[in-house]
């Protein structure tokens, strides 16, 4: 029961911190992203190294670091598209009125570099823990990946709250792949799906044939899942959840800040101009 408590404490945590330094980062001015970007990477490689070593233990804090180690490797991942280093070829909007396949391409140019970084990202970590007895950062990874691409097909299929003041200034032009509508026949099969897997994982725990690394195991990645499928019905219900992370969305009020007083001082060189 105490590695459950502390396994559920511990995924909510991370989850939630980890979301509002991310977003916290990528809100500041770009000027601060190399340096963002380099912090990132040297976790990123010691997130690397603890796959590596955590790889045949099987204790609760074994599983506690592996999955810490999978939730780095995505942040990664997730600081290089909303920085705007790993997105797309295409960095504009798409046209008005583009509906149809040739919307759907646009889409896919404004993410592809990001979605074979991930793809890469995934085969890394399966590759590094394959036949290892703890594979919990790859597996921790590997859901993170299913359900970003869950909701991105939602969002772009139309949900009632895109979540649109997430994105930072320089990537505002996603939002003109996003559909505003009620719900989108992919929804039900979304949830649908990870609520049955989180069940799975669930009834494994309380079956009570598990070792303490597995249950620990089973309910990071089960909350994990369970986070995911609370986002996802945030998508469709008319609730604001940014206080969740309101710190972390601070740093759109300095990036403010201090493209105003650049602003004020363009503005009389321009009429100079004239």
């Amino acid at each position: 029961m105490i590695a459950v408590g502390l396994s559920i404490g511990f995924a909510l945590l991370l989850w939630w911190a980890g979301t509002a330094v991310v977003l916290y980062l990528d809100g500041l001015p770009k000027g601060t992203f190399r340096w963002s970007m380099l912090g990132a990477t040297a976790l990123l490689a010691l997130a690397v190294y603890g796959v590596i070593a955590t790889g045949s233990q099987t204790s609760v804090s074994g599983a506690l670091l592996s999955f810490t180690c999978g939730l780095l490797v995505w942040g990664w991942a997730e600081m290089s598209f909303l920085t705007g280093l790993l997105t797309g070829p295409r960095k504009s909007p798409c046209p008005h009125g583009c509906s149809g396949p040739a919307h759907f391409v646009h889409g896919i140019q404004a993410i592809l570099w990001h979605e074979l970084a991930l793809i890469a990202g995934a085969a890394v970590l399966v590759a590094i823990s394959w036949g290892a007895p703890n594979q919990v950062a790859a597996h921790t990874f590997l859901i993170l990946w299913a359900l970003r691409q869950s909701a991105k097909l939602n969002l772009f299929f139309g949900v009632a709250n895109p979540g649109e003041e997430y994105l930072p200034e320089h990537l505002r032009y996603l939002k003109s792949f996003f559909r505003h509508r009620p719900m989108n026949l992919l929804f039900p099969f979304s949830v649908t799906g990870a609520t049955i897997f989180a069940a799975v994982l669930i009834g494994n725990v309380t079956a009570g044939t598990l070792t303490p690394f597995e249950t620990a195991a089973d309910i990071l990645l089960a909350t994990l899942t369970v986070l995911g499928i609370v986002e996802h019905w945030l998508l469709v219900l008319p609730i604001k959840t940014s206080a969740l992370w309101s710190w972390g969305m601070r740093s759109r009020g300095v990036r403010a800040r201090t493209a105003a007083p650049a602003l004020s001082q363009a503005q009389p060189l321009a009429r100079n101009a004239r």
